[in-house]
């Protein structure tokens, strides 16, 4: 990725959209938090979540294998196939 820096003005858009959406999500994660029972029932979620995760692609091999398929496909779908 390549930045043009004689028009600095995109690069200022994005670090100021990316300054404003972490400030956002920020304020959404506090309000959550402010409600008793929602941290803790996503403490339960992540960590059933966690177990599912590893459980389904860590555990034996044949997963992940299936795993590392996936990661590359999704890699190339991102960057595009190295003979570009």
């Amino acid at each position: 990725m390549r930045f043009d820096l004689e028009d600095p003005y995109p690069i200022l858009l994005i670090g100021t959209a990316a300054s404003a959406s972490l400030w956002f999500a920020s304020a959404i994660v506090g309000s959550i938090d402010s409600i008793p029972i929602f941290p803790k029932l996503m403490e339960v979620v992540g960590l059933g979540y966690s177990l599912w995760f590893s459980f389904r692609y860590l555990i034996f091999k044949k997963n992940r294998d299936e795993l590392a398929t996936k990661i590359e496909d999704l890699k190339q779908q991102v960057l595009g196939s190295e003979d570009d």
